[in-house]
């Protein structure tokens, strides 16, 4: 894995985009309604094929009840990854590489838009979304306690199944 200009985004708008273009639009994003309730979510899901694996992590930017933006980023590894607990290691990993380029000076300039607005009712929240699952049938329900401390030791507040849906359904339409 490599430095934070080598990482390339894209969505059904936009190609090759790099991290600082997708920060911006992000910024874009909330500027245009600074009153927002924000939800930056960060998940990766993956898909094992005949001989590779597919990891796509999704960023999206949500105003509740007004709108997303979103993209994906994808990363594959030239073999069949088969061992879940691995799998489901290197989902998070990727996603935690994508918060981390969600510096403190970053989070602090997309908190400052609508920190004027607080009073009248705007928020901004941080979320990791994991594809995984407590309940009793799910494989993945071993690897939860794990995987959550993970997300909470970045400050990111960490969301499983039935609620990680930038993981479970968004990031999981392109692994396919």
């Amino acid at each position: 894995m490599s430095k934070n200009q080598d990482y390339l985004f894209q969505n059904l708008q936009e190609q090759n985009m790099t991290f600082e273009h997708v920060f911006s639009q992000i910024v874009s994003f909330m500027k245009s309604d600074p009153l927002g309730n924000y939800r930056l979510m960060v998940g990766t899901d993956s898909q094992v094929h005949r001989s590779y694996t597919v990891f796509i992590t999704g960023i999206v930017i949500q105003n509740e009840g007004n709108g997303v933006w979103a993209c994906i980023r994808k990363y594959v590894v030239p073999r069949k990854m088969l061992h879940l607990h691995e799998r489901i290691s290197l989902e998070l990993s990727l996603t935690e590489e994508i918060v981390s380029m969600f510096t403190e000076g970053r989070k602090n300039e997309l908190i400052n838009i609508i920190l004027p607005h607080l009073y009248q009712g705007a928020t901004f929240v941080m979320e990791g979304h994991i594809d995984i699952g407590a309940g009793k049938r799910n494989k993945t329900s071993a690897f939860v306690k794990e995987m959550v401390t993970r997300m909470e030791s970045m400050g990111v507040e960490p969301k499983i199944k039935p609620d990680a849906f930038v993981a479970s359904s968004y990031a999981n339409r392109y692994t396919k």
